[in-house]
Formats: structure tokens, C-alpha cells, sequence
């Protein structure tokens, strides 16, 4: 793991479960749904689809994508993207994993709009 002061312990990668969604709370900022697929990949996404701000964590984890609880959308977990027909993207935040623990950036959880969040609206 390179610098271990940019990274932030969220959970045990055990804490959440599989194909099921754990949530990480912003003061201030919309949470991060942690999500574990099938075969042991631990994503984060922001907790708010991009169609009409849904909680992504309530949602059903198929592959490497969840679907909406709202209306629908499917959501990539590796690059936020929908799934076409829809258009739109939810932010997604960089994952390390060390040890059996799930660490987040501390940049990317505490800024206002991160790099990943200005690339997917453009």
C-alpha cells in the first residue's frame, strides 16, 4: 500500500456482505455505498443514483453492476457509468484492500467534487 496517511480504514472487507452494500456516512456530503460482488470485489459508490438520487446501497448487486431500487437504473460499480439506454454517472471512489481491511482515499471522501466526479460529468 503506498502512503498509509492517503488512505482511510472504512470496514473488514467481512463487514460487508456479499452481493449487499454497506454504507460509509459523510457529514455534510452524500454517503459512499461500499459494495461486494460475487466473486470478492469491493467497490465504492457514491449512495445517490444518478437518474433521481436513489440509494444505490438498497439496491441488487448483479455482476459488477447494482441495480437502482427506484426506478431501475443499472449502475456500474467500476466506472459509476448507467447502463445504456439511460445516461448519467454516480461518482466512484478509488478502493484499496490490505489485510482483510477495506481503506478509502481521505482526499476523495472529504472533497466537495472529486477528479472521478468531474470526469463523469463531462
Amino acid at each position: 500500500m503506498t502512503d498509509r496517511h492517503d488512505w482511510l480504514r472504512v470496514c473488514a472487507r467481512e463487514d460487508i456482505p456479499v452481493l449487499g452494500a454497506r454504507i460509509v456516512r459523510r457529514e455534510g456530503r452524500d454517503d459512499v455505498a461500499l459494495f461486494r460482488t460475487q466473486d470478492d470485489h469491493v467497490f465504492a459508490v457514491v449512495d445517490r443514483c444518478p437518474h433521481r438520487g436513489g440509494p444505490l446501497s438498497q439496491g441488487i448487486v448483479h455482476g459488477r453492476s447494482v441495480t437502482c431500487p427506484l426506478h431501475g437504473w443499472n449502475i456500474g460499480l467500476d466506472d459509476g457509468q448507467a447502463v445504456a439506454p439511460d445516461v448519467g454517472c454516480a461518482q466512484v471512489f478509488q478502493v484499496r484492500e490490505h489485510d482483510g481491511d477495506v481503506y478509502l482515499r481521505r482526499d476523495e471522501l472529504f472533497a466537495q467534487d472529486s477528479p472521478v466526479a468531474l470526469a463523469c460529468s463531462a
